[in-house]
């Protein structure tokens, strides 16, 4: 869990995230929404993917990349789980 905090922490990564939301893309198609390049592009790919937020495809010539929901509810569910921990510990407080 400690890569995918990683990965979320560059506002670039959080961008690709955001684009994949709306849709499976290319790299081609993920570069063409920032003005960085190619292999900045592929970096910051390749960190998301190693951080299983992203998942990709090999569809013909293209790699198609895509959201890893699993790792999304992995990540909800420690901030619930969080949340509740800190409820339960502030009710105990006040005995």
């Amino acid at each position: 869990m400690n890569d995918a905090f990683k990965a979320l922490s560059d506002p670039s990564r959080r961008k690709i995230l955001q684009l994949l939301a709306e849709g499976d893309m290319t790299a081609g198609e993920i570069a063409a929404c920032f003005s960085m390049t190619k292999p900045s592009v592929s970096h910051h790919l390749n960190t998301l993917k190693a951080a299983g937020l992203i998942a990709d495809e090999r569809r013909g010539q293209n790699i198609i990349y895509s959201l890893n929901m699993t790792v999304f509810q992995e990540l909800v569910k420690w901030f619930l789980d969080l949340g509740y921990y800190d409820r339960g510990s502030d009710s105990d407080e006040g005995e």
